[in-house]
């Protein structure tokens, strides 16, 4: 009866190790699909914003209206003077 209890020892071990495998290679492709879904988004904030600055050079939106939008949503100065904004009182 060793050799079964034995056999049973090592399928068992093998059978964690197999879980655990498994579990790493689950949370490596959530981590490469956020990191897809980050990039996607950023690529998306940049062609919204430089479509929005050449509606704005061309004539074709209200630069007003930007300023009043990045005035109410930036806080940051650093931000706020990419705009030509003053400090936020």
């Amino acid at each position: 009866m060793p050799k079964i209890d034995e056999r049973i020892e090592a399928l068992e071990t093998k059978l964690k190790q197999l879980k655990v495998q498994h579990q790493r290679k689950e949370a490596r492709a959530r981590t490469v699909a956020a990191k897809r879904a980050r990039g996607e988004e950023l690529r998306r904030k940049i062609l919204v914003g430089a479509i929005l600055l050449s509606k704005v050079e061309a004539g074709e939106f209200d630069e007003a209206v930007l300023k009043r939008w990045m005035d109410a949503a930036l806080s940051r100065e650093e931000d706020r003077a990419l705009f030509g904004l003053g400090a936020k009182s």
